[in-house]
């Protein structure tokens, strides 16, 4: 597997699936699985019953455990990584990455308008 280009916080455009064509934020890259999640890609419906959320496996009431709520919560569930691609906030366009090295460190560049592309701040 090559190097993955892609960080959270990086802006990806979707390529294939029911997803096509939208764009947003990435969340978290799991580089293991080569996945990655995305804001309002790929969301589901998760139905949940009102019951215990244990700490551990013990599935005693007063141990612990707090009530939690039911009800149908949405989340995203991750994207592969083949079927991002980065989009430029220089050129409002999705491109490829290339690396160059400056100075001793790696630099991300945007193949489209060779504008190097910061990495994205971790929060």
């Amino acid at each position: 597997m090559g190097a993955i280009r892609l960080a959270a916080g990086d802006t990806v455009m979707v390529l294939s699936g029911k997803y096509k064509g939208k764009r947003g934020k990435i969340k978290l890259v799991r580089r293991g699985d080569a996945v990655a999640e995305v804001e309002g890609v790929n969301v589901v419906k998760r139905h949940t019953k009102p019951g215990v959320k244990s700490k551990g496996r013990s599935s005693v009431m007063g141990s612990g455990s707090s009530p939690s709520a039911g009800g149908i919560f949405e989340k995203e569930m991750p994207v592969p990584l083949h079927r991002l691609m980065y989009v430029c906030p220089k050129c409002a366009k999705p491109s490829k990455l290339a690396f160059a090295v400056k100075g001793g460190s790696k630099e991300r560049i945007c193949r489209r308008c060779g504008e190097p592309a910061e990495r994205p701040v971790k929060a």
